[in-house]
């Protein structure tokens, strides 16, 4: 068995990808650098009030993914 295997399923996937993408917006500029580009520095204050959130809930998809996948593995043996 790989050791990602769970990432077929689309919960995971799904999960695994926006909490990358969340994490990368919350914990670097990346997000900042973009509102600057666009004009809309003001709203940088803001920008935790909304990526922190959308991190959680992104981390509980991958959760229920995983959660399915080993239930799926565990009535297939």
């Amino acid at each position: 068995m790989a050791k990602f295997d769970f990432l077929k399923n689309r919960y995971a996937k799904v999960g695994f990808w926006g909490t990358l993408v969340a994490a990368l917006c919350c914990f670097s500029p990346i997000l900042i650098w973009i509102f600057i580009a666009l004009g809309l520095a003001a709203y940088t204050a803001y920008i935790d009030f909304v990526v922190l959130p959308i991190l959680f809930v992104f981390l509980a998809i991958l959760g229920y993914g995983y959660m399915q996948y080993q239930k799926r593995r565990i009535t297939n043996n």
